[in-house]
């Protein structure tokens, strides 16, 4: 076992292109001048990616470049804080009866920051299994350490996800090869949106960084929360971007060469995304729908996204702390929104209504 062992060490440490030198009791001082620490090294191929080119409703890059409408889903809760299956089942399926393309599973709008690993891995596990094959699922597996982005996306494609979102590592901030060391880390899993919101990760993924991945065939395309100055360098240069900002995707869209939108907005009006994507430019439409959007946004998502879809009677109005309701004067604000665009442009069937404070139940422990 000795033998075993030092051979071993010998092995892994020549593979590495370090010099070994055993230590002799007569070497006296030799030692101290004859080693040196190593240079820093990046072995790419050190770990092989744990990936299956066999996994049930898997999709080509191109599939997901063409998407022109996904939504960030939102993950409702039970009374004790756990997934509220049946109501994510009847979110999904209206997205889909609108002619929704895609769904963001356990984004920031569908809370994936407060999920375990478990709890993601078996959301984007249901929502290939019940509705792959009617939609395509993009799981949120991004995450500000490279190995649990990596260990992320391999248990989501492994549960039949066609794509990944990845955000860059937000509060331990890297540098810009650092960024493109991590990228590459996950890119070679499968199929992958890179996401950039500087306003919650703190960093700007600048289009040098983008450009240096862009020959990936792996690389899906761009979610960009910059605006649309930053949209038309990239489309101008052959790369996909999806507009993040709902208040700027109708003109990302139709100005700006966008290939769509990764919509909050559409949880609630999927049918008004769907035209203000699909059709041609509208202006009027744009316009009828802003004044929901400026509202949704007033706080952070998903807060205002949350209570919307409680008083309309589709979700439980269970709330995950840190998140918690808008106050009722914004509660009453939203009631008129829908009676003015038109309740049977939102999801569900129930009238709409404004909720007291005691009706939502906030949850710190689940």
């Amino acid at each position: 076992m000795a033998t075993l062992k030092s051979y071993c060490s010998s092995a892994c440490l020549r593979g590495f292109g370090f010099p070994v030198h055993r230590f002799n009791a007569d070497d006296g001082n030799k030692r101290s001048s004859y080693w040196k620490p190593p240079q820093a090294a990046v072995i790419p191929n050190f770990h092989l990616p744990m990936r299956s080119f066999e996994v049930k409703n898997r999709t080509s890059t191109d599939d997901i470049k063409c998407l022109r409408l996904i939504t960030a889903i939102k993950t409702p809760y039970l009374p004790d804080g756990r997934f509220d299956i049946e109501a994510y089942d009847g979110l999904v399926n209206a997205q889909i009866e609108n002619g929704v393309e895609g769904i963001i599973v356990g984004g920031t709008t569908g809370e994936g920051q407060l999920m375990t690993w478990d709890e993601h891995i078996m959301l984007i596990g249901h929502t290939v299994n019940c509705f792959g094959g009617k939609i395509k699922v993009v799981g949120n597996t991004g995450s500000n350490s490279t190995r649990e982005a990596i260990r992320g996306s391999e248990q989501g494609f492994a549960v039949g996800m066609h794509a990944a979102l990845h955000i860059n590592p937000y509060y331990g901030k890297t540098s810009m090869d650092g960024l493109v060391s991590h990228f590459d880390g996950v890119l070679s899993m499968g199929p992958t949106i890179i996401y950039n919101v500087p306003s919650r990760s703190g960093q700007d993924i600048p289009p040098r960084v983008i450009q240096s991945l862009a020959h990936n065939s792996n690389l899906a395309g761009v979610k960009e929360c910059v605006g649309n100055d930053r949209i038309k360098q990239y489309t101008d240069d052959g790369i996909v971007v999806w507009s993040g900002n709902d208040d700027q995707c109708h003109d990302a869209r139709w100005g700006y060469g966008a290939t769509g939108v990764i919509s909050v907005t559409s949880n609630l009006v999927p049918g008004l995304m769907r035209e203000l994507m699909f059709g041609r430019e509208n202006s009027t439409l744009n316009s009828k729908v802003m004044p929901l959007v400026d509202w949704l946004f007033q706080e952070p998502n998903p807060i205002g996204l949350n209570t919307a879809l409680a008083q309309l009677g589709v979700v439980r109005p269970v709330f995950r702390l840190p998140y918690v309701p808008l106050p009722v004067e914004k509660r009453i604000e939203f009631v008129n929104l829908v009676k003015g665009i038109g309740r049977e442009h939102f999801v569900g069937e129930k009238d709409v209504q404004v909720l007291d404070d005691d009706d939502f139940i906030l949850v710190g422990r689940y």
